[in-house]
């Protein structure tokens, strides 16, 4: 936006004299408006200005693909669930282990969002680009991670929970299964964890 001297019409610009526009001409909020650009503009960035940029995209992917995980193995292992609750309704809430062991995955991302999402504070810490990749391989860790635990688990869960409904021994090999299955998730989250803790610690500031 072009403020002109309010004694100016816009044909009388180039003849106008810049030297009689006063700061009295301007409104009080129009004056605080160009003061906070000014200081918005003039206001050093404390690190690097694209390090955010991967330490935004490291919660986003701890999450996404922690979820993407969760829901196949949730959808996955809920059919299993769902064909063999029609010839054996009373095993089902026996065999809803695998949805809730698949739903677990998104707790880790999530929490793995949230540790990154509050270490990114420009404002109180510089952020520099070492940040923004130790922030972007804890998420991507924990993100992969869960991603493949959940696949793990809604194969096994759909076969799992058809078998247990034949033959009822094979429930406790089931659960050892998913358990193992479930630590690969697991592995995931203390990793991440362990790499957003190295955030920070590039140089003294």
């Amino acid at each position: 936006m072009v403020f002109y001297p309010p004694h100016c019409t816009v044909t009388e610009i180039g003849t106008c004299n810049f030297s009689l526009w006063e700061p009295e001409y301007l409104t009080s909020q129009i004056r605080s408006d160009l003061f906070d650009v000014v200081a918005v503009v003039m206001a050093p960035f404390s690190g690097d200005e694209t390090a955010p940029f991967f330490g935004f995209l490291g919660a986003a992917a701890a999450l996404v693909f922690s979820c993407m995980g969760a829901a196949y193995g949730t959808a996955k292992s809920g059919v299993g669930v769902a064909s063999m609750g029609v010839m054996r309704p009373e095993l089902v809430m026996k065999s809803i282990v695998p949805v809730v062991m698949a739903g677990v995955l998104g707790i880790y991302g999530l929490i793995i969002a949230v540790i990154i999402s509050t270490g990114i504070n420009p404002k109180a810490k510089s952020y520099y680009l070492f940040d923004g990749y130790a922030h972007l391989s804890s998420g991507l860790a924990c993100g992969l991670a869960g991603l493949s635990a959940g696949m793990a688990i809604g194969i096994v869960g759909d076969a799992g929970v058809r078998a247990n409904a034949q033959q009822p021994k094979l429930f406790v090999g089931m659960i050892l299964i998913l358990i193992f299955a479930e630590a690969l998730a697991l592995y995931g989250l203390i990793v991440g964890i362990i790499l957003s803790s190295r955030a920070g610690q590039s140089r003294a500031d």
